[in-house]
């Protein structure tokens, strides 16, 4: 087993903290070169469920695969939420911080969610390798799985990748998350595809497109873009909180 340290090391290389579009680092993030642990068989075929189930090593590689920029795009992601200078922004299922640490040297601040205690450690053993001008930027928050632990109109924005279907009650979860919306804020959802994919969760936990938008609407939001091409195997929903 590959130890801790190792991880970090490689996640610190993976997440990039990029204020580009084309997702290269700025100049003063430290570079770090090691060995990255190569995902195990089932956790390349599929991110396990996000009750936090499974091996956690094999997990974090999934997460930061070297192949996941390619059809992620994260850089093209976060440029949809526009400038976010001066704003906070809450990453809802943020897991090893893919998109928290890349969206922090744009934000004011960043907040990384997630109900797995291990990556909430994971994220804060990252937060002490940033640079200091980030490192007040950013913020982890251990939430439930009924509730984002947002406080009331806290965020400017917040997004949900790769999590809108492990959610359950999603129309009662999109109420509580609205409140801690600030009024015309925005919610990104970036979720797979209902087809045969080769990478991708099962089924059950896809969501089709027709049905976060209909939950949406039942929530109070209001879509205002859909992109079905820009990702190969996923979909894009932009929303605003009326």
């Amino acid at each position: 087993m590959k130890r801790p340290e190792i991880l970090l090391f490689s996640v610190l290389v993976l997440v990039g903290i990029s204020a580009c579009r084309n997702d290269n680092p700025p100049t003063d993030i430290p570079t770090m070169t090691r060995e990255k642990p190569a995902p195990s068989a089932a956790a390349a075929d599929r991110p396990a469920p996000r009750s936090g189930a499974g091996n956690f090593e094999a997990l974090v590689a999934d997460y930061e695969s070297k192949d996941r920029v390619i059809w992620q795009k994260p850089g093209m992601v976060i440029a949809m939420l526009g400038d976010l200078k001066g704003k906070t922004i809450a990453d809802i299922g943020a897991g090893t911080g893919y998109f928290t640490f890349r969206m922090v040297p744009l934000a004011e601040k960043v907040i990384g969610v997630d109900i797995d205690p291990r990556f909430i450690a994971f994220m804060d053993s990252i937060k002490v390798r940033l640079p200091v001008q980030y490192r007040d930027r950013f913020e982890s928050r251990l939430a439930k799985p009924d509730n984002p632990m947002l406080a009331p109109a806290e965020a400017d924005a917040v997004v949900i990748v790769n999590t809108y279907g492990y959610i359950e009650n999603r129309i009662q979860y999109l109420q509580t998350l609205a409140k801690g919306l600030k009024p015309g804020g925005n919610l990104l959802i970036i979720d797979f595809k209902k087809n045969n994919l080769p990478i991708g969760p099962p089924d059950e936990y896809k969501v089709a497109l027709g049905q976060v938008e209909g939950e949406l609407a039942a929530s109070g939001f209001e879509v205002s873009k859909v992109d079905e091409e820009s990702l190969d195997y996923q979909y894009i929903i932009l929303a605003k909180k009326k």
